[in-house]
Formats: C-alpha cells, structure tokens, sequence
C-alpha cells in the first residue's frame, strides 16, 4: 500500500511515517528540503504550490495524507498568520489539482485541518454535525478569527477539486501530544519546569488534545472505512477546562 504524505516532516508527520514504515508500507514523503528518512520513507522535493514531478507519485497511489502547512509555533504575527494561511491553503489547491491530472488517483484523500475551527463554547461539545464554527463570537481577538478563518480557508481548498472518485476526509484534529522534541507536550512541559504553568485568562475554556498513538489509529480507521467522509474530529473524549 502506497501513501503519500505531503508535510511529512512535521511533527505529526514524523508520528504518523514511523508508524506506517514500521508496518511495510510504502510511504513517500513530500518536503521542500532534502531530508534523512527512516528506512522505508522514500522522499520528494516540492514547493508546495505547484504541480511538479513529484505527482507521478499520487498516481496509482492508495492514499494521500496531506500534513503540509507552516508551523504554528511562533508569534503569530501578521506576516507569520499570512504564511500559515498561503502555506496552507497553496499546498492544499497543488495537491487537488495533481490528483485531478492522475490516470488514478488515490481512493481516499485524508487532510488535515484543526479543531481551531470551533468557537470556544461551554455548555456542549462541538461535534462534526451541531459544532459550532468560531470566529463571530463577542469580542473574539483578531488573531482567533483569522485562525478560524485559516482553517476555513484549509477545507474549502480539499473541496475545490473535481475527484468524484476521491473520498476527502478534513481531519479537524486537537493538539497531538507525544514525548517528541519541539512537539506540543514538549513546549507545555518546558513552560511548567519555568514555573509558567496554570490556567489562562480564568481557565474556564475547554482543551482538547489526542494523544499520538490515537492518531495514527484515527487515521488507520478513516483509511479503511470508506463509509466515512467529511470532516471528522480527531480528539481524546472528556474534555476538561484549563483550570483542572
């Protein structure tokens, strides 16, 4: 089984390659830079906005997993908001056409988007029918809007190609927290060590998170279910508020 991983290089996709290689697949990284891989990863340069040679992978490929997007580890000013947005949404639209010019295409194109999508609400959960989609709340800063909108912007790009063959899954995913270095979890621990810890602005909002071994069985279960399409939240159950 060959699957694509655009972004591969990331956190998550660090997770997720190590995992599918491990097992016998053919996994074939897309990056901007020459990378040193794990044995089974094979890896292809591209510049995340057009069409190149690295397509001829995508075709007769079983799955495309796209993970490519700026990182969002830095101040998000509005320079670094714009390349989360272009990095993301650019990526996005090269890799819908690639697959629209495939002989065959992928079976399943899995995307991945943000559980930053939903608006900060209290008294129910936020699932993919009756979630609530953020960034008109009262007083919502202009840096939680736009990501709301980047998010937005993510999933309208999956859908903007013309694959009726293609089943698209926008993987509304929470914080993946793993021991990895540079990761999530990393930079919470460090802050605690600093003494920077503790609830944020009262600590009433809700945080969700999933744990990385989860994802990657997120993403085995939305690989073999062909029953399943549209966004999906990728999250732990149970919630709990900063403050506890």
């Amino acid at each position: 089984m060959r699957i694509v991983i655009p972004g591969g290089t990331g956190q998550v996709g660090g997770i997720l390659r190590r995992s599918l290689a491990a097992r016998g697949y053919d996994v074939v990284v897309l990056s901007r830079r020459p990378e040193r891989l794990e044995p089974g990863v094979r890896h292809r340069i591209w510049d995340g906005r057009n069409v190149g040679d690295w397509a001829e992978e995508l075709d007769g490929a079983d799955a495309l997993v796209n993970l490519a997007g700026r990182s969002v580890s830095c101040r998000y000013t509005e320079e670094h908001l714009r390349q989360m947005m272009d990095s993301r949404v650019e990526s996005t639209r090269a890799v819908g056409r690639a697959l629209e010019q495939a002989a065959r295409p992928p079976a399943v194109w899995l995307q991945m988007s943000t559980a930053t999508i939903y608006a900060d609400r209290r008294d129910a959960p936020n699932d993919e029918h009756t979630g609530i989609i953020g960034g008109d709340e009262p007083g919502v800063p202009a840096y939680w809007e736009y990501s709301v909108r980047i998010a937005r912007h993510w999933e309208a790009a999956q859908q903007q190609a013309t694959l009726p063959h293609t089943r698209r899954v926008a993987l509304r995913t929470a914080m993946v927290m793993s021991p990895d270095r540079g990761g999530v979890f990393d930079y919470l621990l460090r802050m605690a060590r600093l003494g920077l810890g503790g609830p944020v602005a009262g600590g009433g909002q809700y945080v969700s998170w999933i744990h990385d071994r989860d994802l990657v069985r997120a993403v085995d279960l939305l690989l073999a279910r062909d029953d399943l399409a549209g966004p999906v939240n990728l999250a732990a159950p149970g919630p709990s508020p900063s403050a506890s």
